[in-house]
């Protein structure tokens, strides 16, 4: 049982982990290196390079949940139930729908909104209607992002804690 345990944690540990490098020190990096290289286009080039990324990353995302559901289960089926054992389920169950949510419908609306216009994104006017709905799809998604992180925190110190 503290196999299983163990498999869950570092199945946590490897999706909430990448999603913070990605948010917090990929993408960063690669805004502000292609935009010092490319004044002009680098924020668009750094827009694509981080999506594909990302979306590559959300394959990952949707076994990381997939197998957490898996390892929960088993852990119910073979031992003693996880403590709590329906809360773990409907919130790898909401990260996973995160995740999914994320990548067939936030990320290509932003792709299109980035698609229709010529240059960056930042560089149409203020009362062009893609520009607040790209803010909103971007927010959204960062949102998402920072509740499944946040969630997978959660259970991780759950998992900690179980006996």
């Amino acid at each position: 049982m503290s196999l299983l345990r163990l498999a869950c944690v570092l199945t946590l540990a490897g999706w909430i982990g990448g999603l913070a490098v990605l948010g917090g020190v990929a993408a960063p990096t690669i805004f502000r290196v292609l935009e010092a290289h490319d004044p002009v286009g680098g924020r668009t080039t750094a827009g694509l390079v981080f999506g594909e990324i990302f979306q590559k990353f959300a394959h990952l995302s949707w076994g990381f949940g997939a197998l957490l559901l898996a390892l929960l289960g088993a852990r119910a089926a073979l031992g003693p139930r996880p403590r709590r054992f329906g809360v773990r389920m409907w919130t790898v169950t909401a990260m996973l729908a995160a995740s999914l949510a994320t990548s067939f419908f936030l990320a290509p609306r932003i792709t299109a909104i980035r698609n229709s216009t010529s240059g960056p994104v930042a560089s149409l006017p203020d009362d062009d209607p893609r520009k607040g709905e790209y803010a909103r799809l971007h927010a959204a998604s960062n949102g998402l992002m920072l509740l499944t992180i946040l969630a997978g925190i959660g259970l991780i110190w759950v998992e900690m804690k179980d006996h």
